[in-house]
């Protein structure tokens, strides 16, 4: 009976839905000039700054917020300077966010690991981007 209990109990929290929150943070700055990204490990932070293509849109993409918010997938993305300070990324983008106009981020979680069984029970497809959009208006 015990070790009945104990496979049934083992059962039960390996099924457990495990969704964590977003740990990405984001801050408007310099007189909402510049968008501070802050919860990205610092170890993952320096590696990408010291690489030779620096390559930060494809894991934080600003873009407008449409008024039609079902258009977001087809928004150009904020062009601008990322640079790397204290353990966060600084977003200071080419023209300066318009006040009052909403604007998002987009962060690809690359590190987002799925199980097996998330592909089994259809929660997630082959080939999908995992990603977090932060609204966030100047």
């Amino acid at each position: 009976m015990k070790r009945w209990s104990m496979f049934l109990l083992v059962v039960c929290l390996g099924c457990q839905n495990h969704s964590s929150p977003s740990r990405v943070h984001i801050l408007l700055i310099e007189g909402n000039r510049s968008l501070k990204i802050t919860g990205i490990d610092t170890i993952v932070l320096n590696d990408i700054n010291r690489d030779s293509i620096k390559n930060w849109q494809s894991l934080f993409a600003i873009s407008r917020l449409p008024a039609d918010t079902d258009l977001k997938e087809y928004q150009p993305t904020q062009p601008g300077k990322y640079r790397v300070s204290n353990g966060s990324v600084i977003f200071t983008p080419d023209t300066p966010f318009v006040k009052q106009r909403a604007y998002f981020l987009r962060y690809y979680n690359h590190a987002d690991n799925k199980s097996t069984w998330d592909y089994i029970r259809g929660n997630v497809k082959p080939g999908a981007l995992h990603y977090t959009d932060l609204i966030f208006k100047p």
